[in-house]
Order: C-alpha cells, then sequence, then structure tokens
C-alpha cells in the first residue's frame, strides 16, 4: 500500500442508480446502463460495504472520517443495512472520529429512521425544489405524481427527532426565476443550511450512445431542456444575497455565499466547484468501482475496483492527479485574466463546454452567471471582510453594509436598485 499525501473523500453509491422515484432531470437514472448486468442484484452487498468501509478509513489523514452515502436513493438498502455500517465502523474504526452523511429524497422517511439518524448523529441532505408547483415540476413518482408532500413529511421528522439537516435545490429553468419565493420557503420550512445546485447537462443527438447526457466534448450534444440559463443562475444567487446580507447572516448558510467569504478572506475553497484543483473527491458504485468525480462516471472516468485496488493507492494514482490538476491546467485564456479567478478558477470540469468571449472552446457554461453574481456581491464582500479581519462577526455586514442604503423607488417600473437591471416590480419588490 503506497503512503498518503492527502486524504479523498467518496460519494458511496450502495444502490448504484436505483432509485425509488423518476425525476426527469436527474443526471445519474441512467448510469444503470453501464451495469446492465445487475438489473436484479443492485445491492451493495456485504464484503463489497465492509471492504470500503476499511479502505476508506485507512485512506484518509487525520481523526475525522466522513461517509457520505448518496445515489440512486441510498434508504432503499433498508434500515438493517445502515445499522451494519455503524457495526463496521465501530469494527475498523481504529478510535477516530466517524461522521456520516446521507442525500435523500425524504419518500421513505418515518419515525424509525429519523430516530436512527438522531442516535448515530447523522448529517442529513434532503432534496426539495422549492414549493410545490415548482419542486414537482420534475420530482415525480414513476407514476408522474409529485412528491412534495412526502418531503415535507420528511423534513417535519427530521425536525421532530433533532436531526441535523440541509436543504439540495437544484436551480433550472423550473424554478430559477423564481428566487425569493424559493429562499423564503426553504426558510420558513425551517432550513437553515442552503444548497442551491446549478442544472446544466447536455444532451447527445447521437442514436447509438448508451448514456444520452455526456462529458464535455460530445460535438453533437445540445442543452438539455431543463437547464438553467447562466446569467439567470447568477441573478438566482444574487437575488437570495441581497436578502441575506441585509437579514440572515450569521442565522442562515448558504453553500455559495460561504465560497464567497472563504475567498475573500484567504480560507480555503469550501466547495470542490470553486477549488483551483480537484481529482480526490470521488463516486464509488455498489459492484466497487471507483470514478474520479460523481459528475464522470463514464467508462473512461473509471478508475478501478475496490476488490483490486484499494482506495488509497487510486486516490495517489496517476490518473486521479491528472485528472484533477487538468481543471487549473485547461482554463481558457479569458478565465486567466478574470478578475474573480481567484473565487471561481473557472468551477466545475463538467461545464467546461461553451466558447469564452474570445472564442477558446472548454470554457464553462456558467460563467456569465458567475461573474454577475461575483459582482454583484463584490462591494459588500469587501466590507464583510474588513469587518472581520477587524475582529467582528460576520453578522455586523447587516448594519455596516450599504446595501441597507439602498432606498426604494417609488415607482414599482423604476429600476431596481439592487443593480440587477430589471424593473423594481419584476425584482426585489416581489
Amino acid at each position: 500500500m503506497t503512503t498518503n499525501p492527502r486524504g479523498c473523500h467518496v460519494m458511496a453509491k450502495p444502490t448504484g442508480s436505483v432509485c425509488n422515484i423518476d425525476c426527469s432531470y436527474c443526471f445519474y437514472l441512467e448510469k444503470e446502463a453501464l451495469y446492465p448486468e445487475r438489473k436484479q442484484n443492485w445491492r451493495m452487498t456485504d464484503d463489497t460495504l465492509e471492504l470500503y468501509i476499511r479502505q476508506h478509513i485507512e485512506a484518509q489523514v487525520g481523526e475525522q472520517i466522513l461517509f457520505a452515502w448518496q445515489g440512486g436513493e441510498p434508504t432503499m438498502m433498508g434500515l438493517p443495512f445502515f445499522r451494519r455500517v455503524i457495526a463496521l465502523c465501530e469494527k475498523h474504526g481504529q478510535g477516530k472520529h466517524i461522521q456520516h452523511a446521507l442525500q435523500t429524497n425524504g419518500i421513505v422517511m418515518n419515525a424509525e429512521w429519523a430516530t436512527f439518524f438522531a442516535e448515530h448523529n447523522f448529517l442529513i441532505g434532503l432534496s426539495i425544489d422549492g414549493p410545490q408547483a415548482l419542486h414537482d415540476t420534475y420530482r415525480v413518482t414513476r407514476a408522474g405524481a409529485g412528491t412534495h408532500a412526502k418531503v415535507m413529511e420528511a423534513l417535519t421528522l427530521l425536525q421532530q427527532h433533532g436531526v441535523e439537516f440541509n436543504t439540495l435545490t437544484v436551480v433550472g429553468k423550473h424554478n430559477a426565476g423564481h428566487a425569493r419565493e424559493v429562499y423564503e420557503f426553504l426558510l420558513n420550512a425551517g432550513s437553515r443550511y442552503l444548497q442551491f445546485i446549478p442544472l446544466v447537462e447536455q444532451i447527445t443527438s447521437s442514436d447509438t450512445a448508451t448514456l444520452k447526457l455526456v462529458m464535455p466534448g460530445e460535438s453533437t450534444a445540445t442543452l438539455a431542456p431543463w437547464t438553467v440559463p447562466s446569467w439567470q443562475y447568477g441573478e438566482f444567487l444574487s437575488q437570495i444575497f441581497d436578502v441575506w446580507v441585509r437579514r440572515d447572516v450569521g442565522r442562515v448558510s448558504v453553500q455559495m455565499f460561504d465560497v464567497a467569504v472563504a475567498a475573500w478572506t484567504g480560507q480555503p475553497p469550501v466547495l470542490c466547484v470553486h477549488s483551483e484543483t480537484c481529482g480526490h473527491a470521488f463516486a464509488l458504485e455498489a459492484n466497487g468501482d471507483l470514478y474520479n468525480c460523481d459528475h464522470f462516471v463514464y467508462p473512461e472516468h473509471k478508475l478501478g475496483n475496490i476488490h483490486q485496488h484499494d482506495i488509497n493507492t487510486l486516490n495517489n494514482s496517476e490518473p486521479a492527479r491528472t485528472f484533477g490538476e487538468a481543471k487549473r491546467d485547461t482554463l481558457t485564456p479569458d478565465c486567466r485574466r478574470c478578475e474573480y479567478l481567484k473565487v471561481c478558477h473557472g468551477g466545475c470540469p463538467k461545464h467546461r463546454f461553451a466558447v469564452s468571449p474570445t472564442g477558446h472552446p472548454g470554457h464553462n457554461y456558467l460563467c456569465a452567471g458567475y461573474k454577475h453574481f461575483f459582482k454583484h456581491i463584490t462591494r459588500d464582500m469587501n466590507i464583510m471582510s474588513e469587518l472581520l479581519s477587524a475582529g467582528y462577526p460576520a453578522q455586523a455586514i447587516m448594519s455596516a453594509s450599504p446595501s441597507l442604503q439602498r432606498p426604494e423607488p417609488q415607482s414599482r417600473n423604476a429600476s431596481c436598485p439592487c443593480g440587477s437591471g430589471k424593473k423594481y416590480k419584476k425584482c426585489c419588490a416581489g
């Protein structure tokens, strides 16, 4: 076994792509085409589970170990599987502090699940795209019925049992125009840790392709109809930021705002998407196959199988390092000259299929949105950085920020003072 100079993150998918709902926009459901032999036997075996737990613990640096369980839908494995997870962690834990995070659609949540999560301090990521009309646009059962009511029941159960949770909201064409509505809904529902994940996919026009949602570089691909318009994603974040910076700093955590604060204060990136390099955040399929990334589960990005090569070795392999460093080394000239490079770092490689303003391929599709957002928050981020460096708490921004001084226009048809370029009635007044 090689000596590990750094740890790694693994998204374990014990059900593979198998899920109990049929979200129209899901990028992972079609991965079942990579494993046709597992249609009946899709569950992670006990042998693979124990091998994974032992190897993952051994591959980490330090005393803190995080296990991340995703899918598909991981709760389809049933509670006995996760009780076995806890037992195996105790067996192989070596006295280290082990934590678990699990991402779920909430469909099977009941009191027994919630009690288990509370007892073992699971952090739950609950997928919800906003109010019912927005959420149920794509997040439906196989019969086409909406899932919003079940998700809200799950959220209530988590709250009743004191389970720590955050909400994961996919931002696509269906809800990008409803930023304030989505944000206020999530806060009213009790969420205080929010992630807004941009929905960006390309669909191949090839009739023979195994996978229809493709990586960057596919010449015959077109944008999926649910993809969020680039600038609108930045506007979505900007509208929420304007509420947050006036009212919610210190009581609500929004992941993209945490990214900005870290960048402006010289702290390490809090999200791989905006790190300089990547390559050490893997996806583990149910049979033990390890891939470079959750968004790169394609045959050409399979690093190996943990039954043949341990996670520590694969983490430090040349393919893993090369993949991660390519994020930095393949930036377009436009990115390298960008004033926000140290905040953005070119975004996720999965989204680098656009042509830059100066004509260079391999540019991030979301560039216009990111630039719009980062420009919009620059003044407030500069103030927050100064306050933090002077020893003030982050929430001091709410009384110090010039954003608070923006007057409301006398006419609802006037330009919005937040700088979005929209009419006030179509922006912050709504």
